[in-house]
């Protein structure tokens, strides 16, 4: 109890909040790094499980690339390509790109299979392009699943870009290490609590978007194709419906 004590004076403490290596200039580069990888997975990711989805093909290979990069140990990892690229920022961004590919790429498959097959074939019918029933049908009807897979990576890389600290100096890991290295435990543990409510704070409002996307997903509806409605002729000599003749 002390020591979570110390670790909220730590936080709290005015000198940790202004100056170089201060919280909120190690949360910026927390949440920096956090972007730019979310960015590049998502990038990788999403097209490739869209197109999974959408035609059905390559999925056992998918699963099983994702269960293997799911098995790669992150530190190992790290530490590997460390060694090969040198300090800094590069390594640690490979690393957890590497790490977040997966539970991206499982979103977007399974959010683009639950679509009912009975709804793609009728948009077909309507006269849809494959690429128009990508964006207006499996992609609107799917999202909510694609927005959980987006949200578990999110909190994922949060968790972990803490080890970015161990090549590079940078993010809240920083604290974590520096404790460690000093052995003060306050500012562990205060560095633990930070990356701690970030995840919450971000998972909260991912949580939000995806109640959203939802309920847009009972609003939607298929467009279907509309034409251009026609008067439809009365029959000459016949009344209308005012009792005229025409």
């Amino acid at each position: 109890m002390n020591l979570f004590l110390d670790a909220i004076a730590w936080i709290l403490d005015p000198a940790n909040w202004s100056g170089p290596g201060s919280i909120p200039q190690r949360l910026w580069e927390h949440v920096w790094i956090t972007a730019v990888v979310l960015l590049i997975a998502s990038a990788i990711a999403l097209p490739v499980g869209a197109i999974i989805g959408h035609t059905g093909r390559g999925r056992e290979p998918a699963v099983r690339v994702s269960g293997g990069l799911r098995a790669l140990p992150t530190l190992g990892l790290l530490t590997l390509f460390g060694i090969w690229i040198g300090i800094g920022l590069a390594a640690p961004i490979i690393a957890l790109v590497i790490l977040a590919i997966p539970p991206l790429l499982a979103g977007a498959y399974a959010g683009f299979e639950s679509v009912d097959r009975g709804t793609i074939d009728a948009a077909r019918a309507v006269g849809m392009r494959e690429s128009q029933i990508v964006r207006k049908v499996e992609l609107p009807l799917g999202m909510p699943i694609v927005v959980g897979g987006i949200r578990s990576a999110t909190l994922q890389i949060i968790a972990t870009a803490t080890l970015a600290a161990y090549i590079a100096d940078d993010g809240l890991g920083r604290f974590i290490f520096a404790g460690l290295k000093t052995r003060d435990y306050a500012e562990m543990l205060g560095g633990s609590i930070l990356v701690i409510l970030l995840a919450l704070i971000v998972d909260g409002g991912l949580a939000l978007t995806q109640r959203r996307v939802v309920a847009g997903v009972h609003a939607a509806r298929i467009t279907e194709p509309r034409s251009r409605p026609t008067r439809s002729r009365a029959v000459v000599g016949q009344p209308n419906h005012e009792g005229n003749r025409e």
